[in-house]
């Protein structure tokens, strides 16, 4: 750490340096955009450092830097070489939380939607309501003039035959 309690790295060119986070010392500054899309196809693993990295073997979870480089070359970083030396999980997380956001507003339209359609289904069902009572009362109606018509003498009819 520094004086400002930022974290300290060391670059592949062998330099000290920390990781700064505000404008005044970027340029070109863009939302992120669809470029995160290509998180989607890395693989988290499961894994054990080798012993003499770390005796104890902890279990560790994160990314092989080989794999994330096939994936986004800008997620890596590299050795003196130019081999590939470990993650970008910084830049991982950044692309991790555009994505979750881009999930975030599609969830949030798509709960818009539900909510329209909802409000749409309310008032086709009050029509529904309002018109299965209409044909109830009509089919009501329709059944006393039938057993009015019923009950009456039916008028006498008289054949005329014209000879």
């Amino acid at each position: 750490m520094n004086r400002l309690g930022t974290p300290v790295f060391i670059n592949a060119q062998g330099r000290l340096g920390t990781a700064t986070s505000s404008a005044r010392f970027k340029d070109e500054i863009k939302l992120m955009g669809e470029v995160s899309g290509a998180i989607l196809a890395l693989k988290p693993v499961t894994f054990h450092y080798k012993k003499e990295l770390d005796p104890d073997g902890a279990p560790q979870f994160g990314f092989v830097a080989e794999d994330v480089a096939k994936v986004n070359p800008a997620l890596v970083i590299r050795d003196a070489e130019g081999k590939v030396y470990t993650v970008r999980y910084d830049a991982v997380n950044a692309m991790l939380l555009n994505e979750f956001l881009k999930e975030h507003r599609t969830v949030q339209e798509q709960n818009r939607k539900i909510q329209a359609q909802d409000a749409t289904i309310a008032k086709l069902k009050s029509g529904m309501e309002v018109l299965t009572a209409t044909v109830k009362e009509q089919g009501s109606q329709i059944q006393k003039v039938s057993a009015e018509l019923e009950l009456q003498e039916p008028a006498p009819r008289t054949v005329l035959n014209n000879q």
